[in-house]
């Protein structure tokens, strides 16, 4: 149950602002039981953390939080034939998904096979000639070049025939995913992937790279009973937590259960600076402080994908496995100027997109689908993700490159609103024969289209999501999670509240604060399209710095452009600025809404 929050029910941003109800009791009990002031009791409750879940969710301990590997669906068996495998051994081979959590699945895999003495060889599929997942060409590759098994990393769960086309080559397929499985799944050897139908681990928040990471604590926990590790050191699994923190963040899966484990033992890994290439990468993206969600999610992340977007697949596996800091540095420099020749690239296209729907009446369509020969296919589910941030509804972005026989195919990308699965849209359409590939996640995915289906793909979008909102527009609620003054946003509680309730990321987001009725001054533009100003309690006191990124040409930027001396509710997330030495806090401005004509008597 929610309740409208300051009788906000249409924003500027088109939403309504709700608060989930909460006892008072449980914010008091969770408060007195945890030594937390009332707001952070608050929050916690909103939250719907289970009580006993408390202690472990405030201050996560690998000791005692690390999850069972052996819950997983799969992972008994796998971990006895690997272990075993290992031991005689045979040849291991891994392909990974070209983006983040493929990269550092890849690289937690072969530095485990290669800490066990197999000489693992690694596949990165080229984003653009290849496409996402497996094919017969590369697997065909691995086998001719002696591997017996090959697993595959963050893909697979939908790769049937290419699965069993590997097998009639004598290759074993090992599928660690975490992508959403249909009820059949391919024939591999062994497949593990928390969304299997049958997997009741409640590990399905994991990304690949934590599948592949307890794959390696399970195999290890084998190898260990088998005597494996009489002679000789065991892999240093901790250390490799650090990829397992890099992986979670960029892939945006929910920040709950292990993944907050995972994300804060590997930052502080991270910290140690201990992987070359990571070290590397921060270096040249100078990046000094600690490690945290924004650095791992909007510098080095960004900087490893590009790579695969615009020039090679493999550069940051190669980056994340490299022992040798001169390579390393030279990769980290590449990896840097292809982000910078992304940033390029993606703002033409995500222009000529908006240009597409304006021009076309698409705006109100119930799913955003757009088109173009000559866009860059590595960058379609960046624009899809901008679409969707300014239409606030599922957008579709289809680019073209060869594909068999040198004949143009679509690749789409899709990113998704809450309470539409758009990778259920995308598996429908291939099973109704409108693409070739397809599949995802519930808020990002991707697919194949056919040659000459456009049109009916995007009749059977319109169709499926429509159907989805059972005939509701895309009308968004932001959550509130509590509204304070200006003047009650002090450091330390900020400070506070990072330190106990983050890391923050999808699925655990950052809190959301409204400021009610508050004094907007000296507003300006910085940059090309963001918004800056300085707000107050309307009754005076202390300033804060709040900023509105990318919002010059949205109704919230105009309506702060133009405020005059009204009074303005804000909806944000509050920040540490500490530039130059001084602790300030300044706020993010995710939205705003016009204070009511009863509200405005204040102003008088």
């Amino acid at each position: 149950m929610t309740q409208t929050v300051l009788q906000v029910e249409n924003s500027l941003m088109q939403a309504r602002w709700v608060t989930p109800r909460i006892s008072a009791d449980m914010i008091e009990q969770i408060a007195r039981r945890h030594e937390l002031p009332e707001i952070v009791a608050r929050l916690i409750a909103g939250r719907n953390i289970p009580l006993d879940r408390i202690e472990s969710f405030l201050d996560p301990k690998l000791s005692r939080d690390f999850p069972d590997p052996f819950t997983l669906q799969g992972m008994t068996v796998l971990a006895e034939d690997l272990a075993q495998a290992i031991i005689d051994g045979r040849k291991i081979a891994v392909f990974g998904d070209f983006d983040v959590d493929g990269a550092t699945s890849t690289a937690i895999l072969v530095r485990f096979l290669r800490h066990c003495g197999v000489d693992a060889r690694f596949y990165i599929p080229d984003r653009l000639k290849e496409g996402y997942g497996p094919n017969i060409r590369a697997l065909s590759k691995l086998r001719s070049e002696g591997a017996d098994i090959c697993i595959l990393a963050d893909c697979g769960t939908t790769a049937h025939d290419v699965v069993e086309q590997a097998a009639a080559t004598g290759l074993e397929v090992v599928i660690l995913d975490h992508h959403e499985a249909e009820e059949t799944l391919p024939l591999a050897r062994h497949l593990i992937n928390p969304k299997r139908k049958d997997d009741t681990s409640g590990l399905n928040m994991l990304a690949a790279c934590g599948v592949s990471f307890l794959t390696c604590v399970a195999i290890n926990t084998r190898l260990r009973e088998k005597g494996f590790y009489k002679n000789r050191a065991e892999a240093p699994l901790k250390n490799w937590l650090d990829l397992v923190a890099l992986g979670t963040v960029c892939d945006m899966v929910p920040l709950t259960g292990p993944n907050r484990l995972f994300v804060r033992a590997g930052f502080a890994q991270m910290a140690k600076r201990e992987n070359i290439g990571i070290d590397a990468l921060c270096r040249v993206a100078k990046l000094t402080d600690e490690p945290n969600v924004y650095h791992a999610g909007f510098v080095l992340g960004p900087r490893i994908n590009a790579g695969s977007r615009v020039h090679q697949a493999d550069l940051g596996a190669r980056l994340l496995l490299t022992e040798d800091p001169e390579e390393a540095r030279n990769i980290a420099w590449t990896l840097n100027d292809c982000n910078e020749k992304r940033k390029d690239i993606q703002s033409e296209m995500f222009a000529e997109a908006v240009n597409q729907v304006e021009d076309r009446g698409y705006a109100d369509d119930p799913v955003i689908i757009v088109d173009d020969e000559s866009w860059h296919p590595g960058l379609a589910g960046l624009v899809a993700s901008r679409l969707k941030e300014k239409y606030s509804r599922p957008a579709v972005v289809i680019t073209y490159a060869p594909g068999a026989e040198s004949a143009l195919e679509g690749r789409g990308s899709g990113r998704s609103v809450p309470g539409v699965n758009i990778a259920a849209a995308f598996i429908d359409a291939r099973q109704a024969g409108l693409l070739v590939k397809g599949g995802g996640h519930a808020m990002a995915g991707g697919f194949t289209l056919l040659p000459g289906q456009k049109e009916p793909f995007r009749a059977f979008m319109r169709e499926h999501i429509s159907r989805q909102l059972q005939g509701q527009p895309c009308v968004s609620e932001s959550v509130v999670d509590a509204v304070l003054s200006v003047r009650g946003a002090q450091y330390s509680f900020v400070q506070m509240l990072q330190n106990r309730f983050g890391p923050f990321g999808a699925g655990h987001e950052e809190p959301v604060f409204a400021l009610p009725g508050v004094r907007l001054h000296s507003v300006d533009i910085v940059g090309e399209d963001h918004i800056r100003c300085m707000v107050s309690d309307w009754e005076g006191g202390s300033r804060m710095k709040a900023m509105a990124f990318r919002a010059v040409d949205t109704p919230l930027g105009q309506a702060l452009l133009k405020k005059g001396a009204a009074p303005v509710h804000l909806l944000g997330h509050f920040k540490l600025d500490t530039w130059n030495g001084a602790e300030r806090v300044e706020m993010h401005i995710l939205d705003a809404a016009l204070v009511g004509q009863a509200d405005e008597r204040l102003a008088i």
